[in-house]
């Protein structure tokens, strides 16, 4: 008899979810000042916190969690231009990475922070994801140092806030395929769900211009506000300083 081995895991294509979608996009956006910061976390830990369908996306049989800070601008339907008051704010998302049945890895949000009402409102209602009110700050100092502030007002889990500090440095270039750094950072596609109905969306931009960059303060409760118990550990951290995205309908995953 041949003796049983643990099945393989699959091999997941992340070449093809970063080509842009032969159909229209619907949105415009413009992401500055990206922060990356994620930690390495138990895939039982999270696995219990996805959706049915879903699984989680490993490196090496690593799973992570991610913090990201950044800034909005120009964020508009296709057809209209930028509405002052409307189309910039500042956002911070939680989330990790997942796929479907071996193929379109993407992101799994446990939450979007941002300092638009609007913004808030509308991609709960028309995206599904789960979007929350805060007050927010980017401070830009000298030396390569942002801080980045956020404050969640609605709606519940609360509190929900985070204050983080980082340095970026050194020279700037896409990340590779098949380092731990493009695994993290270049994601095109979104899962949401409702009503027991999985949803995938998918962007489009240039490969992010990448940045090393180091945590030099942080105090935040949004990873205990999805459930999630952040590692005693040093986070990787990555920058990235503008890309000009493309946002596309959501579409029914069967």
């Amino acid at each position: 008899m041949t003796p049983q081995t643990p099945e393989s895991p699959p091999v997941i294509d992340r070449v093809s979810p970063t080509r842009r979608p032969n159909r229209r996009a619907v949105m415009r956006q413009d992401w500055h000042k990206l922060l990356f910061v994620h930690w390495e976390v138990p895939p039982e830990q999270l696995r219990p916190l996805l959706p049915p369908g879903l699984e989680l996306d490993l490196y090496e049989g690593r799973a992570y969690v991610g913090l990201v800070p950044f800034t909005m601008t120009g964020v508009r339907p296709v057809f209209l231009p930028p509405v002052p008051g409307l189309s910039s704010f500042h956002e911070t998302n939680v989330r990790t990475y997942v796929h479907f049945e071996g193929r379109n890895p993407g992101v799994w949000f446990f939450s979007l922070d941002a300092e638009n009402r609007m913004a808030v409102l509308g991609a709960r209602t028309v995206f599904h994801l789960p979007y929350y009110f805060a007050q927010m700050t980017l401070n830009t100092n000298g030396g390569g140092t942002n801080v980045y502030r956020s404050e969640r007002r609605w709606p519940r889990p609360l509190p929900g806030s985070c204050s983080v500090e980082a340095k970026f440095f050194g020279p700037i270039a896409p990340a590779n395929v098949g380092t731990l750094e493009h695994f993290l950072v270049e994601r095109y596609i979104l899962y949401a769900s409702r009503r027991d109905r999985l949803y995938l969306g998918r962007i489009h931009h240039a490969p992010y211009p990448l940045q090393s960059a180091s945590v030099t303060a942080l105090d935040e409760t949004l990873l205990a506000a999805a459930g999630i118990a952040r590692p005693d550990q040093t986070p990787l951290a990555h920058y990235a300083s503008e890309v000009n995205v493309e946002v596309f309908p959501l579409e029914r995953v069967k």
